[in-house]
């Protein structure tokens, strides 16, 4: 038999957004299946409560989730099934994963962002000079690249992966009920949900928002932001907790997703429409990556680039409640159909084996 044991090298703790749904939220299911599972995280919730809360990193926390990762990686034993996200170490060559291909382990890596811009487009040219190819190097020495949408999975492929599969970041859908049919509310309220370091991409859309409001009694709720000011629009920030996300993104009206046509953007894997469509809550999208596959415009929602796009759009949605009510419907459907654990559970085994089993 080969050896059950899969090692996760994470980025964050569950805390972390990226880590929970591309790993944690597996991990009982992979339990099931027999596997023993051992997760080892590089930053813990302290460096990223301090990241979120001053907008930078701690330099204590980032020594000390050196040193963790350093010990965790050489004590690895030999010919390991291992799991990696992103990369083993950032802003670091590509040492480590060699390390563990030359101890025999198989290693697969899973990608739900652009990374290799971070380093490829980075504004230094000694970054560039010296990491700009490090992501393609750890997808040549993988046993698997995991890739989120398909602006992964090619850079994957032109990085000469020698096996790519797509997996897009799902939902437990069991943890998101059908919403019950929404009554007429005195404030139209358009919500949207993320972290800090995506809240920026708001003040693409801040005109319209403005305009709408303006027009309309409607207000901009925002979980999960931090500070965030969008000039002449009310806004409601509200603190992000796992155990009331889906309350929040219920009581929306719509969900939007502005996105920026540029490079790290096309990498997003679109999961802010996954769980406003989960929870039967229209979405209002930028076309850009996938978030275009995600959204035919007039089935489950608005696709938008303009200011005058985004303010039909959620003037349609204003005036018409049965078109809100069926828009999210459809979308529930849709999430049902591809974007919920159930099936993406069954893919992740297969290539857990395929890696264990050395095929």
């Amino acid at each position: 038999m080969p050896n059950s044991r899969i090692v996760f090298f994470t980025k964050y703790t569950r805390a972390g957004a990226s880590s929970r749904y591309r790993t944690y939220q597996y991990l009982d299911a992979f339990r099931a299946a027999g596997l023993v599972c051992v997760v080892k995280p590089l930053f813990d919730e302290a460096y990223l409560v301090h990241k979120y809360r001053h907008g930078t990193a701690s330099w204590l926390g980032a020594f000390s989730a050196l040193v963790g990762r350093l010990c965790a990686v050489l004590t690895v034993p030999a010919r390991s099934t291992v799991v990696v996200e992103y990369e083993l170490l950032p802003y670091f060559p590509a040492v480590l994963e060699r390390w563990l291909v030359f101890r025999g382990c198989r290693m697969l890596v899973d990608y739900d962002d652009a990374l290799f811009h971070q380093y490829d487009q980075h504004g230094r040219a000694w970054v560039r000079r010296l990491l700009g190819g490090k992501i393609a190097t750890v997808m040549r020495l993988a046993h698997t690249v995991v890739a989120g949408n398909e602006y992964l999975a090619d850079y994957a492929k032109r990085a000469g992966a020698r096996r790519v599969e797509i997996i897009p970041t799902v939902i437990d859908l069991l943890r998101y009920p059908a919403r019950q049919q929404a009554h007429a509310q005195p404030v139209f309220t358009i919500g949207w949900i993320g972290s800090p370091s995506t809240a920026n991409y708001l003040y693409e859309i801040a005109p319209a928002l403005a305009e709408f409001c303006a027009r309309v009694p409607a207000c901009v709720r925002l979980v999960g932001s931090g500070p965030v000011t969008l000039a002449d629009v009310p806004v409601e920030l509200v603190a992000w907790q796992e155990h009331t996300e889906v309350d929040e993104i219920s009581a929306f009206e719509v969900g939007i997703m502005p996105l920026p046509d540029e490079p790290w953007a096309r990498g997003k894997c679109g999961f802010k429409l996954i769980q406003y469509m989960a929870c039967a809550v229209p979405v209002i999208a930028s076309p850009v990556g996938v978030n275009a596959q995600f959204v035919k415009h007039g089935v489950n929602g608005f696709q938008a680039s303009t200011v005058e796009q985004w303010l039909a759009s959620l003037h349609d949605l204003y005036q018409d409640t049965e078109l809100r009510q069926r828009l999210g419907a459809e979308g529930r459907q849709c999430v049902a159909q591809h974007y919920c654990l159930s099936v993406t559970t069954p893919i992740w085994l297969g290539l857990l084996d395929d890696a264990r089993l050395g095929r």
